[in-house]
């Protein structure tokens, strides 16, 4: 294992995440991808005039910001660390992102409770049908 994708989008969960798979990485003397991925489709929801590009350059200022968190952290463990943004909907832009990184690995930070993105099995599922997309394996951490 070579490249190790890991998506995050900041709080407490995303860097357990970030940990696991510095820990991975740090194993397998793996380099770490960081992605953050910008969707601002939610806007679409909202009957409030807003100006899609401002939000746009603010989520990618934050992403960059966390990208560059994660980034600090792995190296501290002495582990080398990559970071991507991507723009649109979260599962092509981490499939197109695996495919244009060269990833060996893509990996998921398990549900931590009601409030979680995912459940686990949806998660599961994801992840199964991302390996499926790209041959890449998949880990839920």
């Amino acid at each position: 294992m070579k490249k190790i994708l890991c998506a995050t989008r900041g709080g407490e969960a995303s860097r357990r995440t970030q940990d696991a798979v510095i820990a991975m990485a740090k194993e397998h003397g793996a380099t770490v991808l960081f992605l953050y991925v910008v969707d601002v489709e939610f806007l679409k929801l909202t009957m409030r005039a807003t100006r899609p590009d401002v939000v746009t350059t603010e989520i990618e200022h934050m992403g960059e910001f966390l990208l560059a968190m994660a980034r600090e952290r792995a190296e501290a463990q002495g582990v080398r660390a990559e970071i991507c943004l991507r723009h649109g909907p979260i599962i092509p832009a981490i499939e197109s992102a695996a495919r244009e990184e060269g990833v060996d690995a893509i990996a998921f930070g398990r549900p931590t409770g009601p409030d979680s993105s995912f459940s686990l099995e949806d998660l599961e599922r994801l992840a199964a049908q991302i390996e499926a997309d790209t041959g890449i394996k998949t880990y839920i951490l």
